[in-house]
C-alpha cells in the first residue's frame, strides 16, 4: 500500500516540475508566428507530393521497361519457335521432293516390261492430247492401205537398184586407191528407214554407212566419252579417233604410262618414229596440229574420191549423178533423163573396236544437232544397233504387228506439218526413239493390228511428255533395260543417260517453235488423215532440190 502511494506521489511531483509555465526552460522558445509554421509545413509537404509522385512515375516507367523487355523476349522466343518450325518444315518438305525425284530418275524410262496398264500411259493428264480424237480404226487402215503402204510398194527394188549401183562405184573407188598410202574403203552397211521397213516420204532413199579404214601400219584408236564422267553434257555421245602407228599403241608399252628422263630411251618407240602433224598425219585425214581424224578432211576426201570414180564409170549408165548437199558427205542423187531423180546417202563412217557402233560426221536428214566444238569430234551412232533392235523385236510381236505403222502415221504427219510451218527441232529419230522405249516397256500382245489407234495415240502422248519435259533419253545409253543379247559394250550401257531434247533447254526459241508447230500437227492430224483417206493430193511427191553435177 505504501509502495503504491510513493509511486503516485512521485508521478505528481514529476508532473509539475516539467510544467511549462511553472519552470520554464532556458533554451525554450515559442514560435511568434504560427502561420509561418504552417505555412513551411504545406510546403514541406508539397515537396513530400512531388517526389511522391516523382518516384511513382519512375516506378511506372520501370514497370513499362520491364514489360516491353518482357514482351520482347516473348516475341523473339515465338520467332524462334515459329523459325524452328519453319526450317524443319522447309527440310521435310526438302526430303520429300528429293525421294520424289529418286522415285521419278527410277522409273522415268516408264513401267516395268512385263505390264502396262491403260491408266499408267505417258501422257499428262489433263494435257491437250487427251482431247485429242483420233479416226476410228476403219479410218486408220484405209488410210495406212493407200497413203503409206502403197508408197512404200517399190521400196525394195529402189534399195536393189541403189545396193548395185553403190557396189560398183565403191568398186571403182577402190581401184583409184593405193593400198599402201590411201584410205581402204569397206562394204557398205544399210541402215536408218528403208532398211528398218518404215520409210514413208517420197521420193524413197537409202542411207548406207560406208566404213574405211588407215593404210598399214597405221590404225584407228577411238575414244568414247559417254563413258566418261569428267565429259560436258555438251560434249556427251560424242567421240575422237586417234591415229596411231601398230607399233606406237602406248597401251602396250610403259612409257606411255610413265615419264622417261632425257636419257633414258624406249627401244620400242624411238624418238623418230612419233607421227609428227604435218607430215604423214596430213596424208591421213588428220588435223593440222594433232593426231586425231578431222571430219572436214575426211568429207572433202570422200566427196574427191567419189566424183573420180564416178568419172571412171559414167559411160556404163544413162543417167547423171550429182551432190546432193555440198555441206554433207556422200549425199547423191541419181538424175534420169526423164526428170525423175533418186536420192541417197553415202556416209563415210569408222567402226568403234569391234562392235556394231560407228562414228560419223553427221546424222542424215535430223532437223538440228549441237554443232562440235572441234572438227575433230566425231557423233556416235547406234543405227545398226537399232536396226537389230526392231528386227529381234519383230520376231516376239504378234503377225501384223501395228508398231512400224505407228511410226510410219507419226513420220507422215511431221513432214506434212513441216512443209505447212516449216521445219522444227523435232524429227524422224525422235519419233523412232519413242517408239523403241515403247517396244521396252509394252507386252508384245499390246501390239497386235487392231490396237492401231491406242498405241498411235500413246506414242504421241509419250512425245508431248518429253517435249514438255525437255528430256527425251538416247535409248540405248546409259539403258540398262536394253537386253544383253543386243551385245552392246559395257562402256555404253553403264554411261549416264544421253538427252536427246538437251538443246531445247539453251534455244528457247527453238524450243517454242517445236512446241507450237507439233500441237499444230496434233490439231491436224484428224482432217489430215481423213482427207488422204479420200484422195492423194498432187504434192505427195517430193520437191525437186538443187544439185552439183558431178
Amino acid at each position: 500500500m505504501a509502495l503504491g502511494l510513493f509511486r503516485v506521489c512521485l508521478v505528481v511531483v514529476t508532473a509539475i516540475i516539467n510544467h511549462p509555465l511553472l519552470f520554464p526552460r532556458e533554451n525554450a522558445t515559442v514560435p511568434e508566428n504560427e502561420e509561418e509554421i504552417i505555412r513551411q509545413m504545406q510546403a514541406h509537404q508539397e515537396k513530400l507530393q512531388l517526389e511522391q509522385l516523382r518516384l511513382e512515375e519512375e516506378v511506372a516507367r520501370l514497370a513499362a521497361e520491364r514489360e516491353a523487355l518482357e514482351r520482347v523476349a516473348e516475341e523473339g522466343q515465338q520467332q524462334n519457335e515459329s523459325r524452328a518450325a519453319w526450317d524443319l518444315w522447309s527440310t521435310l518438305c526438302m526430303i520429300l521432293f528429293l525421294v520424289i525425284e529418286v522415285w521419278r530418275q527410277d522409273h522415268q524410262d516408264g513401267p516395268s516390261p512385263e505390264c502396262l496398264e491403260e491408266d499408267e500411259l505417258p501422257g499428262l493428264d489433263g494435257a491437250p492430247l487427251r482431247g485429242l480424237t483420233l479416226p476410228n480404226r476403219a479410218t486408220l487402215d484405209h488410210f495406212y492401205e493407200r497413203c503409206i503402204r502403197g508408197a512404200t510398194a517399190d521400196a525394195a527394188r529402189t534399195r536393189e537398184f541403189v545396193e548395185g549401183f553403190v557396189d560398183d562405184l565403191l568398186e571403182a573407188l577402190r581401184s583409184l586407191c593405193s593400198r599402201a598410202s590411201d584410205m581402204e574403203v569397206e562394204d557398205f552397211i544399210g541402215v536408218d528407214s528403208m532398211y528398218e521397213n518404215w520409210q514413208v516420204n517420197k521420193p524413197l532413199r537409202c542411207d548406207l554407212f560406208v566404213p574405211f579404214m588407215p593404210p598399214e601400219p597405221y590404225h584407228f584408236h577411238p575414244e568414247l566419252w559417254c563413258s566418261c564422267r569428267s565429259v560436258p553434257l555438251d560434249r556427251q555421245g560424242y567421240g575422237q579417233i586417234k591415229v596411231v602407228r601398230a607399233d606406237e599403241d602406248t597401251l602396250g608399252c610403259i612409257c606411255g604410262k610413265t615419264k622417261l628422263g632425257e636419257d633414258m630411251l624406249c627401244l620400242l618407240h624411238g624418238k623418230n618414229n612419233v607421227m609428227r602433224p604435218g607430215g604423214e598425219a596430213a596424208d591421213l585425214l588428220c588435223a593440222g596440229d594433232s593426231p586425231y581424224l578431222d571430219t572436214m578432211r575426211v568429207m572433202k576426201w570422200f566427196q574427191t574420191a567419189l566424183t573420180k570414180a564416178w568419172h571412171r564409170i559414167a559411160h556404163k549408165y544413162e543417167f547423171d549423178l550429182a551432190f546432193g548437199q555440198l555441206d554433207t558427205p556422200g549425199s547423191l542423187k541419181i538424175k534420169f533423163r526423164s526428170g525423175k531423180f533418186m536420192p541417197f546417202n553415202l556416209i563415210p563412217v569408222i567402226q568403234c573396236d569391234d562392235s556394231d557402233l560407228y562414228f560419223v560426221s553427221h546424222l542424215p536428214g535430223e532437223p538440228f544437232g549441237e554443232t562440235p566444238a572441234s572438227s575433230t569430234d566425231w557423233l556416235l551412232s547406234f543405227a545398226v544397233y537399232e536396226r537389230h533392235f526392231l528386227r529381234m523385236t519383230a520376231k516376239a510381236l504378234p503377225e501384223g504387228a501395228c508398231h512400224l505403222s505407228c511410226l510410219q502415221i507419226a513420220s507422215f504427219l511431221l513432214s506434212k506439218q513441216s512443209r505447212l510451218t516449216g521445219p522444227s527441232g523435232l524429227g524422224n529419230y525422235h519419233l523412232k526413239t519413242a517408239l523403241l522405249h515403247l517396244l521396252l516397256a509394252r507386252r508384245p500382245a499390246d501390239w497386235k493390228a487392231g490396237h492401231l489407234d491406242a498405241r498411235l495415240h500413246e506414242m504421241l502422248c509419250f512425245l508431248e511428255k518429253s517435249l514438255l519435259e525437255k528430256k527425251l533419253h538416247h535409248f540405248f545409253i546409259g539403258n540398262r533395260k536394253v537386253p544383253e543379247a543386243m551385245g552392246l559394250p559395257e562402256a555404253v550401257r553403264r554411261a549416264e543417260p544421253l538427252n536427246l531434247f538437251r538443246p531445247f533447254v539453251l534455244q528457247r526459241s527453238l524450243y517454242r517453235k517445236t512446241v507450237d508447230s507439233f500441237y499444230e500437227m496434233l490439231k491436224n492430224a484428224p482432217v489430215l488423215i481423213s482427207e488422204y483417206s479420200l484422195h492423194i493430193p498432187s504434192d505427195h511427191a517430193s520437191l525437186p532440190q538443187k544439185a552439183v553435177v558431178l
